[in-house]
């Protein structure tokens, strides 16, 4: 049986589209501008910002969705994913940092924590269901 979406996840998901569009383009255009011009200044600090914005509106959705969810179960489900994702999140980035600052492993740009970030949502997407197939989601 499919789910229907709520309404909702039905924002959320086209926000999330739309977001990602906006985050796909600006950095294609941000990619070039640094390619095609040396650009200085806080004007270049401005463009390398601009990719950003788009992916911290995801952030905003996630938080939009958690919080307009009227299923307190739903609501669980989602704020275990959230922290599972934050929990790996924190914990793989203070390991690497630490073997990273005694030479041992190479330097990774922090923007690479939203990666990761994502990653664990999905890892936390996989324990609900795991638990919810056992019988108790608790």
């Amino acid at each position: 049986m499919v789910a229907r979406m709520t309404p909702e996840h039905r924002r959320y998901t086209r926000a999330v589209m739309l977001l990602m569009g906006g985050y796909v383009a600006t950095l294609v255009g941000v990619n070039l501008f640094f390619k095609n011009s040396a650009p200085t200044g806080l004007g270049a600090y401005a463009a390398a910002l601009l990719p950003a914005l788009p992916v911290i509106g995801v952030f905003v959705a996630i938080g939009r969705l958690l919080t307009s969810l009227r299923d307190e179960y739903q609501r669980y489900l989602m704020t275990r994913q959230i922290l599972i994702a934050t929990g790996f999140t924190l914990s793989v980035a203070t390991a690497w940092g630490f073997v990273e600052s005694f030479g041992l492993l190479p330097h990774v740009p922090a923007f690479y924590a939203t990666v990761l970030w994502f990653a664990g949502l999905g890892f936390g997407g996989c324990v609900n269901a795991l638990l919810e197939r056992r019988g108790g989601g608790e």
